[in-house]
């Protein structure tokens, strides 16, 4: 961010005019230049009173953004001016490059403070990410019960319902009435979670045998038993992996579900903020494998960027070489039709967006549990469809074209036969390939783009040139 930008008079002015909130988010709630310009100023005058009204006027997801956008220095600077529950809701939202950074400059007695005002669930993904000697003086700075729900919910693998799920819930005796519930309730106040939307009502093992919606419970009169009024409940295994659960979630329309150990026994539960994270999370990580890419985020290091990137790149460049050498197998014809190799590029580049297209289409799919070997049959047929359709729409407008060009028919009838050749088998390959990698428990968004542009390419070289050969020479 520029210091240039920043200008303490228009502060003022600008506070006169309008509200410090209104002026730190746009329409689409992104952070004002101007409003960060404001706080880089404030930060490098050391205006601690101007630095605690700027940060008091955003929510703390946008604290995160917000630094996010600062240097190094100016973090540090806005840091002692974030009290302990702003910072807790801000650490759980920020990057982890940039988390990591926050966490070693406070003290474990702030940290340990900030953990104590957040649900165990996000205590625990904020805790993962110390260094072993500061998680140790962490843990040893919190109370035994927040310390044991933290370190049982490391005990957990990551990914997992275990790790995603929060440990405190709210349950009731099936014997137990409204009236008795809600009283409960009242008196407890001060150990039910931050966030519920139902009671799981257990049976003495406290093992989950229903549940009641908190709307269900407040319309329901103070002497109806809770098991008249519980509804049917989808318990999630302990060590279900966190992409299932949102399956589940998204299929069910679940608003909570409870989270059980293998004998049955209720753990924790799991609610609907915490899986349209994991639903954001999944669907970055699909997009960045397709184009052969991991997450490094905005603070990420060059060579972890390099890393990540250059063993696709290498082996694109062996496939690409590959499907070259059939362009080197054609050599003659192309000496002899130099036309040829201005349009044979054109194959391979429709072919590949053709592919791109169903390969899109086809991991989405298989994500979502949509494409599957029930329906295999009838999607791979419908692309095939799609890509003859489509290969020959492009045959005809493109043999229009170069026909214009080159006045030349047998030109045209080679060209377009094989667009709609590789129109075809871009399809096929678009929506075989990862089909057949999921069947070979591979990740098809990781691998399936440079398999299917390495077809594409072959098969456009190898049509075009093999057909012109036949026809022109």
């Amino acid at each position: 961010m520029s210091r240039e930008l920043a200008d303490p008079a228009a502060d003022i002015e600008i506070d006169r005019e309008e509200d410090l909130e209104d002026l730190a988010l746009g329409e689409d709630y992104a952070l004002n230049p101007q409003f960060v310009s404001m706080v880089v100023d404030a930060a490098d005058r050391g205006d601690s009173d101007r630095l605690r009204e700027l940060l008091s006027a955003l929510h703390p997801a946008d604290v995160a953004d917000l630094i996010g956008f600062l240097a190094a220095d100016d973090r540090k600077e806005i840091l002692p001016h974030l009290d302990p529950e702003a910072l807790a809701e801000i650490l759980s939202e920020l990057d982890y490059e940039i988390r990591e950074e926050i966490l070693e400059a406070v003290s474990p007695e702030v940290l340990a403070r900030a953990l104590g005002e957040l649900d165990s669930d996000d205590a625990a993904d904020v805790v993962e990410d110390l260094e072993d000697h500061k998680r140790a003086e962490v843990l040893a700075a919190l109370p035994e019960g927040e310390r044991a729900a933290i370190e049982s919910a490391l005990s957990y693998g990551e990914e997992t319902a275990g790790r995603l799920m929060q440990r405190e819930v709210v349950a009731a005796p099936q014997f137990w009435t409204v009236g008795q519930a809600i009283d409960h309730f009242r008196r407890e106040a001060d150990d039910l979670p931050e966030l519920f939307f139902d009671v799981y009502v257990v049976d003495p093992a406290y093992k989950p045998v229903g549940a009641v919606p908190i709307s269900t419970l407040l319309r329901s009169r103070r002497d109806v038993p809770l098991a008249q009024i519980m509804e049917s409940l989808s318990e999630i295994p302990v060590d279900m992996d966190q992409e299932e659960v949102a399956y589940i979630f998204d299929k069910y329309h679940l608003i909570s579900a409870p989270v059980v150990e293998p004998g049955g026994r209720l753990v924790g539960q799991i609610t609907v903020d915490d899986i349209v994270g994991v639903i954001h999370e999944e669907s970055r990580e699909d997009i960045l494998a397709l184009a052969g890419v991991s997450d490094s985020g905005r603070h990420g290091g060059v060579w972890d960027m390099v890393a990540s990137r250059l063993p696709w790149l290498l082996l694109n460049t062996l496939t690409a070489a590959l499907a070259v050498s059939v362009i080197q197998a054609f050599e003659a014809q192309i000496a002899k039709v130099v036309t040829l190799a201005v349009l044979m590029p054109i194959v391979a580049s429709l072919g590949g967006n053709g592919a791109t297209q169903t390969l899109t289409v086809a991991v989405r799919a298989l994500a979502s549990r949509e494409l599957s070997a029930v329906n295999a049959v009838r999607t791979v047929s419908r692309e095939m469809l799609v890509g003859l359709v489509n290969g020959g729409v492009l045959a005809v407008v493109t043999g229009v074209a170069i026909y214009l060009v080159f006045g030349d028919l047998r030109l045209c009838a080679a060209f377009g036969a094989a667009i709609i050749i590789n129109m075809f088998v871009a399809a096929v390959a678009g929506a075989l390939v990862p089909l057949a990698l999921e069947r070979m428990g591979r990740d098809p968004a990781v691998s399936s783009a440079v398999f299917v542009t390495f077809v594409t390419d072959f098969t456009g070289f190898f049509a075009f040139l093999g057909i012109a050969a036949l026809i022109l020479l």
